[in-house]
């Protein structure tokens, strides 16, 4: 029996159920809380989990769903697209997150 591909909504009401209800935007280079409107740095940020997705339909479709812990312990997710349409700015951002601020845990494959 083959199982059901979960999508990003899936796990973003699962992650807000477990608190994580912040949500977080890209711009001029920082994360921003859509709240508060503060702007998050890479090193201000730790990634808890995050899980990749392909579109069924289009190879295309390729997104990235983050789970974030911010240094003053705020809790959300952000979703980044990812391959041949990716905003470049925005996944150097990513890859500035110091990797002390990772999770050991951060590769996610299955919703538990």
């Amino acid at each position: 029996m083959k199982r059901e591909q979960k999508h990003e909504t899936d796990y973003i009401k699962k992650y807000q159920d477990e608190g994580y209800t912040k949500n977080y935007l890209f711009e001029n280079g920082c994360l921003i809380d859509s709240e508060t409107k503060y702007a998050y740095k890479p090193d201000e940020i730790y990634i808890v989990a995050h899980h990749r997705y392909e579109g069924m339909s289009d190879p295309d479709d390729m997104s990235i769903l983050y789970i974030i812990e911010t240094k003053d312990q705020e809790k959300g997710t952000h979703l980044l697209g990812y391959g041949p349409m990716a905003d470049l700015e925005e996944a150097e951002f990513f890859k500035d997150i110091p990797k002390k601020n990772y999770s050991k845990n951060a590769d996610i494959s299955e919703l538990t």
